[in-house]
């Protein structure tokens, strides 16, 4: 069980949704939860607090009265419940609500403790609301997500539970699940703030990381393949480089293939050349994709561990507005509900794992073309030329998705309209990039998975299985469950597809 007190690590997110890990909130949260509320309480009663009774938005300047300020709140929630296109799959869902709730008990919102109770219970039944892709514009947050979130709190809307779509009313009466009751700013601190791309967010960084390591060992894979030297892999050469990134990728890959057989030394063939020769038919040098693979991942790996830090600054940030300080027994307007940090992030994201699918795509090509490789049949084809395509087909399929990828990796972060009457007349869209992000991940695995399937069938039609390395070996198992060694045309896209799932799911 994972013990919540205002502090979440990126291990804490894949506890929780990948491994099933219950949450509980410490009993001291509740203390600065309720110290929060009382105050805000207390210090509104005589004071303008925006959002407490004003309008929102533009129609802040509009003072509520006292007796409708309950009201303002659930206008609130159901007129910004407006969210349209596909649902967004309850696995990032949960992951938003789980943010959600972190920065909810840091006790700058001043939100009432059902909140708190309320989203534990929901979080550890697997009950997850119904938000739609569009609407977020990232700037007072993910104000139209996180209307819906807020709207199966007060027991409205629609939730995902047991494998259904199902009305939030109809699941409380069966689980005995009492909503909360709004009681000063609930509405606004529910539906303000940068939580639903930050969970995205934090799932697309662990998936990454996942689609990164398999990328490492197929690129390690190849060049045991073609027996390349391994020279551009050593410490001696990767370390006159200052980044780590460029020097751990070296180091994982020198790690992956230290039982290979296949691999060669410089020294042992080009360095003790001792017959005069005009043209060399080994080749000297591979090419850049098998070749810079460390200076081409170095740089998404240092990418991907800023990414995962911003995300958790994120987290364990106060990203509603106004702030609540119990410290300085004072309440601040402001503007933390922004999501540049995290749209600028997820704009990075997507660019370097579009490259990955552009790397692996290139070792790809590499694999099928005959003519680069001198080793390889035409498409790794290990039936009858000319009768038979071997994985001709599926190239098309890892072309055109590699090329949506690199469509996708234009920036959201610059696209910048302004809406709310030009009150939000400069936002993040971080939620749109977040959500990008997540379809070039899932494009990758799409063409890591036809890549990894060549790299199978080339080391079948070269029969070196067993002089692979280990860790090569054991990515070929993996793969030959699933997927035979076939001479003759296959249909495809069901083995495409199951391999996908498997490297999306599994670790390497």
């Amino acid at each position: 069980m994972l013990t919540l007190n205002g502090k979440l690590e990126i291990e804490d997110f894949y506890s929780v949704l990948f491994q099933g890990c219950t949450v509980r909130v410490d009993e001291g949260v509740y203390k600065i939860i309720d110290k929060s509320h009382n105050f805000l309480k207390k210090f509104s009663e005589n004071k303008i607090i925006y959002g407490v009774n004003t309008g929102f938005g533009p129609m802040a300047q509009y003072k509520i009265e006292d007796s409708k300020r309950v009201q303002l709140q659930y206008n609130l929630i159901r007129s910004h419940a407006s969210g349209t296109g596909n649902p967004i799959p309850p696995l990032y869902v949960k992951a938003a609500m789980l943010a959600r709730l972190n920065t909810l008990s840091l006790g700058n919102s001043g939100v009432h403790k059902s909140v708190i109770e309320l989203m534990t219970v929901l979080i550890n039944k697997d009950i997850t609301p119904l938000i739609y892709e569009h609407g977020g514009v990232g700037a007072s947050g993910d104000l139209v997500q996180l209307a819906h979130l807020a709207l199966v709190l007060i027991g409205e809307g629609e939730v995902f539970y047991k494998e259904e779509w199902k009305k939030a009313s109809e699941v409380y009466k069966a689980e005995g699940i009492t909503p909360i009751n709004v009681v000063l700013r609930e509405g606004l601190a529910l539906i303000n703030g940068t939580s639903v791309m930050t969970g995205i967010g934090i799932v697309n960084s662990i998936y990454a990381r996942r689609l990164l390591n398999w990328s490492i060992g197929c690129s390690a894979a190849i060049n045991e393949i073609v027996q390349a030297y391994d020279d551009h892999l050593s410490q001696e050469l990767n370390n006159t480089k200052k980044h780590i990134g460029q020097r751990a990728i070296a180091k994982i890959m020198r790690d992956h293939l230290k039982d290979s057989s296949l691999t060669r030394k410089r020294e042992h063939h080009l360095y003790d050349v001792k017959e005069e020769v005009s043209v060399f038919e080994d080749k000297v040098q591979e090419y850049y994709s098998l070749r810079c693979v460390p200076q081409i991942l170095g740089p998404v790996l240092d990418t991907l561990n800023c990414t995962e830090r911003i995300l958790i600054e994120e987290v364990n940030s106060a990203n509603d507005n106004p702030i609540v300080s119990i410290e300085s027994e004072h309440v601040y307007h402001g503007g933390n509900f922004h999501g540049d940090y995290v749209s600028l992030e997820m704009d990075k994201l997507k660019i370097v794992v579009a490259k990955m699918s552009m790397l692996a795509e290139r070792q790809l090509n590499y694999l099928l073309n005959s003519k680069l490789n001198n080793i390889l049949t035409p498409f790794v084809n290990l039936g009858t030329l000319g009768l038979n395509f071997g994985m001709q087909g599926v190239q098309f399929t890892a072309t055109s998705t590699t090329a949506e990828n690199q469509m996708l990796s234009n920036s959201m972060y610059v696209h910048s309209i302004p809406n709310n009457n030009d009150n939000q007349d400069i936002v993040s869209m971080g939620t749109n990039s977040a959500l990008i992000t997540k379809k070039v991940i899932e494009n990758t695995f799409e063409v890591i998975g036809i890549e990894l399937i060549t790299i199978v069938q080339a080391i079948e039609y070269l029969g070196v299985q067993n002089k692979v390395s280990s860790k090569t070996k054991a990515m070929y198992d993996t793969i030959r469950k699933v997927v035979p060694a076939f001479k003759e045309d296959l249909v495809m896209y069901p083995y495409v597809n199951k391999v996908k799932e498997i490297i999306m799911n599994s670790e390497i």
